[in-house]
């Protein structure tokens, strides 16, 4: 690390009490860039300056700003913790959460034209548009817009639309009855101008009087026999009430509280939080906080900065999908800033469980609006890290399965999975080469140790066997773990190791460590994930295993010819691709591979005609 100061900092923090405290990091111009809290000042310092090399990236580069540091003892750790919160407040240190969130003033556009689009803006142009609004939930207007468009069956899609005049045929939308299909140019200006007013009164007042209006409209169609156009009413009011349920299905039984969720990718952690108010869903924003090395960490720090004195922003209960140290004493601080009861709760089943279950969706899918991934993918790993007990998520992963065919044929497979899909362009095989007999625990070991050794040599390219992974996954118990374990160790990495179990019936039952199994049948998302590795690596190995043993057993075949060597029987097959395509073949033809006399020819012909 380049901190000419390091050890300075070693021999001060070997310095400090045992005390509770808040400990303040300076960059060279006495600018506070870090604060945090500690129950142990001199043990939770010293830690930053210790195997530096091993801190996440983020705390690496804190750690080499730091030129000094100071340190303020305190008479407990709640007194700690309030004097924490009111530094940070105050000197907004950079490498402390700061809550940047995409929340902003949100709109409802009606586009100008004969055929107007229902949109979300974030601002009001000067477009010639009705704008409805300003919104303070993007989240809001978004379900709304979502909602609206449903309902009225609008277009939205960028076809310029015009009576009369049909433009091909229709879109997926038309056929599933989400639109009316204004492409087919069947719907007239006026008629569009009536749905959007509709749509316009539904935006303002929810939807109540708009259900009344359909009830008149339908009943009057009905009496003057236009009953499509009552069917059409009908389907209107239907459409809202379903919305309405499924708004009462993420209610929560009248209370008001946040529901808090944090997602971790191999980039970054997004925090999402839900808010409930009176039992409806009012809100929802996300947080992109940086890498986390922690999550209890994490989960602390955000909710400090999250509600940062302001007494109406806090709710009687937080549900968080996490533990963190010190729950009791932050329901304490928050408590005494809304001068009511506040609970912390972290939920395992129920109610409660879902809506963090909701919290984690949107996060994931936040980060893969970033990265360009599917939220199940994000949604899996993060599962998967916290599982596994990882520090982040597994990006790239790399899964190694033996396959025996007898003594005769012993290799191995090894596939790629990045970021949660296979990456072929990765995938090796392995001629089992210091084992002669079956001896799984053997050849894993040897497809390890070359797998390193294949590292060492190329980890400057930083691509392919130049790159380790995050995770090694075995198609194996926990025999296969400690087998290679130690080969791991010998070389100096830490890659986290854990076998892949099947029950008797060959399905994958659960994840094996060295110190036992993992059950991962609850998560299904994971159980998924998985058992697609296991699936995958096993396909891959003991298709090269038959492969290998097809091509041994015909030059086996070949080499009972007389005067034809592994070279020639090479060639045959090099020439021919098939041992059917030879079989069929005449001397002239035969006599065509390199190497191959017509006299060759002959008796390589007579040899399979007999």
């Amino acid at each position: 690390m380049d901190n000419p100061n390091l050890e300075k900092l070693r021999k001060k923090a070997a310095n400090l009490p045992l005390s509770s405290g808040v400990y303040l990091m300076k960059n060279s111009a006495g600018t506070i860039i870090y604060i945090g809290k500690a129950k142990h000042l001199k043990n939770r310092v010293s830690s930053y300056f210790r195997s530096v090399e091993k801190h996440l990236p983020k705390v690496y580069k804190m750690v080499s700003n730091v030129y000094d540091f100071d340190y303020i003892v305190t008479d407990s750790e709640f007194e700690c913790l309030i004097l924490e919160a009111s530094l940070i407040k105050q000197n907004q240190p950079r490498y402390n959460i700061l809550l940047k969130d995409d929340k902003g003033y949100s709109y409802i556009k009606i586009s100008p034209g004969e055929y107007p689009r229902i949109t979300e803006e974030k601002s009001v142009l000067k477009d010639g548009a009705d704008y409805i609004g300003p919104y303070n939930s993007s989240y809001v207007v978004k379900q709304t817009v979502e909602q609206v468009n449903k309902i009225f069956k609008l277009p939205t899609c960028n076809k310029k639309l015009e009576y009369g005049k049909p433009l091909g045929r229709p879109c997926l939308n038309y056929h599933i009855k989400q639109c009316r299909g204004y492409c087919l140019g069947n719907i007239s200006p006026n008629e569009y101008r009536d749905i959007i007013q509709q749509a316009r009164e539904f935006i303002k007042d929810g939807g109540v009087s708009a259900v009344k209006m359909f009830e008149e409209k339908m009943l009057e169609a009905s009496e003057n026999l236009r009953f499509e156009k009552a069917a059409e009413y009908r389907d209107r009011i239907a459409a809202i009430q379903k919305i309405k349920e499924k708004q009462n299905v993420v209610g929560v039984s009248g209370e008001s509280q946040d529901v808090i969720g944090f997602v971790k990718s191999a980039e970054n952690t997004c925090a999402t939080v839900i808010k409930f108010r009176e039992g409806k869903l009012t809100d929802k924003n996300d947080f992109l906080i940086g890498e986390t090395d922690d999550l209890e960490t994490a989960r602390y720090e955000f909710l400090l900065r999250y509600y940062d004195g302001e007494k109406n922003e806090i709710p009687k209960i937080i549900t968080v999908d996490g533990e963190f140290e010190d729950i009791a004493m932050v329901e304490k601080y928050f408590s005494d800033i809304a001068e009511r009861k506040v609970t912390i709760t972290v939920p395992q089943r129920g109610e409660k469980a879902k809506l963090v279950e909701m919290a984690l969706t949107n996060g994931a899918e936040k980060l893969s609006q970033i990265y360009k991934k599917t939220g199940r993918e994000i949604r899996t790993l993060d599962m998967l890290g916290k599982i596994l007990g990882l520090k982040t998520p597994p990006k790239y992963i790399e899964s190694y399965d033996i396959s025996n065919f007898g003594d005769q044929v012993i290799v191995a497979g090894m596939v790629v999975f990045l970021d949660g899909k296979p990456f072929k362009p990765a995938y090796k095989k392995f001629n089992i080469k210091t084992i002669s007999e079956r001896n799984d625990y053997g050849a894993m070991r040897e497809v390890i140790r070359r797998r390193l050794e294949e590292y060492i040599v190329n980890k400057d390219k930083g691509v392919g066997f130049g790159r380790l992974p995050d995770l090694i996954l075995l198609d194996g118990g926990a025999g296969h773990v400690n087998a290679v374990k130690p080969i791991i160790e010998e070389f100096g990495l830490d890659i986290p190791v854990f076998g892949m179990v099947k029950d008797s019936k060959h399905r994958t039952r659960a994840i094996s460590s060295d110190g036992g199994e993992i059950s991962i049948s609850s998560q299904e998302a994971v159980y998924s994930f998985v058992t697609t590795v296991q699936d995958e690596v096993h396909r891959f190995s003991i298709g090269y295993s038959r492969s290998r043993h097809r091509k041994e057993s015909i030059t086996s075949e070949l080499l009972k010819i007389e005067g034809v060597g592994e070279k020639r029987a090479a060639a045959l097959m090099r020439y021919f691709k098939t041992m059917k395509a030879l079989k069929s073949a005449d001397a002239c033809e035969i006599s065509k591979v390199d190497g191959i006399s017509l006299t060759q020819a002959e008796k390589i012909a007579e040899y399979f005609k007999s």
